[in-house]
């Protein structure tokens, strides 16, 4: 539901433009929109989640979810529009920090990297058919997006995994998520999204503004990073197990800063599309990463830990559009390595702040 709804706008900036009478800039504020309440809310989402159930939150988040959709759907005015978006992202700030929580408590310590990295193909799954939907609503009617995403969160509701309120009278403790640790790796995980980790929406905006292709035609180019992110899921994860989230984090980082810097000189769709693929299949692998780590970065509070982490990883994807959009606007080039060489602040991240590495052999 989440990465679905993050992406779905990201090739239809064309239309909303038109549908809006308004600029470029004006209209990214739906992207941004979207991410900041989300990134600021996800610094106490895992822990209401924790102390009142995570079902009971996670059926209320579906619902909202829905509502804020259907605002973005029949929105006529772009700040109702940006209302939606905002309402959008204040309901997804509490899914990913329950669900992933839920995962470590019930799978061994040596096997979560693998189980994080199914559930973060599924995520690839709702990031690819996000663009993809959203490009082939905007060939058509690009209300028509935000229908079928809340509808889809609809569906959801059934099946809201288990979890209990908090029975015990101490409260959720909450220091212990602002430790100087927890901070540095936050703003390392911050760099990362803000830069490399998302060029979607720089690529998007080149496909569509540069390139000159159909809003159909870039929400298909998005799709296969997407299900390449989606199928290597798993397999990162059991590299994870192997070889521990420092060496993992930092070799992953750097490649995928490289990959994304490239970008710049994609000049044709082929290009776009084979550096695209090359970046889908490795950002899982930081991805997995960062919720490894934060899920078992403060045990008693899983959830709380984990949504620190990811506040600081939303709170970079909300800065970066803001910043690199109106910079590719005046230099295409520079906002793209610009963006990448930020992924340098979290490769001494992961080196400085991520657990040592765990001396294991082959995972069975």
């Amino acid at each position: 539901m989440g990465p679905l709804g993050t992406a779905v706008m990201v090739p239809m900036v064309p239309e909303l433009r038109d549908a809006f009478d308004a600029s470029t800039e004006a209209v990214n504020w739906g992207y941004v929109a979207y991410i900041l309440p989300f990134s600021v809310l996800l610094i106490v989402s895992g822990t209401i989640g924790e102390r009142y159930g995570r079902r009971r939150v996670l059926i209320s988040t579906y619902v909202g979810f829905a509502v804020a959709s259907l605002i973005c759907a029949v929105s006529t005015e772009l700040w109702m529009f940006l209302v939606g978006r905002a309402l959008q992202g204040v309901a997804n700030a509490f899914v990913t920090p329950l669900l992933i929580a839920g995962l470590a408590e019930v799978v061994r310590s040596e096997r979560l990297g693998r189980s994080v990295g199914f559930y973060s193909s599924m995520q690839a799954l709702g990031s690819a058919f996000g663009p993809y939907l959203g490009g082939v609503a905007a060939d058509t009617n690009w209300r028509l997006a935000f229908l079928g995403v809340a509808v889809a969160s609809l569906i959801l509701v059934p099946f809201a995994p288990p979890g209990a309120p908090r029975q015990d009278t101490e409260p959720t403790p909450i220091r212990p998520l602002m430790s100087p640790r927890m901070v540095w790796f936050g703003v390392a995980v911050m760099f990362a999204a803000a830069g490399p980790l998302g060029a979607s929406v720089l690529i998007g905006i080149k496909a569509r503004d540069e390139l000159g292709i159909s809003g159909s035609a870039a929400g298909t180019l998005l799709l296969t990073g997407s299900l390449i992110a989606m199928v290597l899921g798993p397999v990162w994860g059991r590299v994870l197990d192997r070889y521990g989230p420092r060496a993992t984090g930092t070799v992953a980082v750097g490649i995928v800063s490289l990959i994304s810097g490239s970008i710049a000189w994609a000049d044709t769709t082929t290009l776009l599309t084979l550096n695209w693929m090359f970046l889908g299949a490795l950002t899982p692998i930081v991805v997995i990463t960062f919720q490894s780590v934060g899920a078992v970065a403060v045990p008693e509070n899983r959830a709380g830990g984990l949504s620190m982490i990811l506040a600081w990883r939303f709170l970079g994807h909300g800065l970066g559009p803001l910043i690199f959009v109106p910079m590719w606007i005046v230099a295409p080039k520079a906002a793209f390595v610009v963006a990448a060489s930020l992924g340098l602040v979290t490769m001494v991240g992961f080196l400085t702040a991520a657990e040592p590495d765990r001396n294991t052999t082959t995972p069975t």
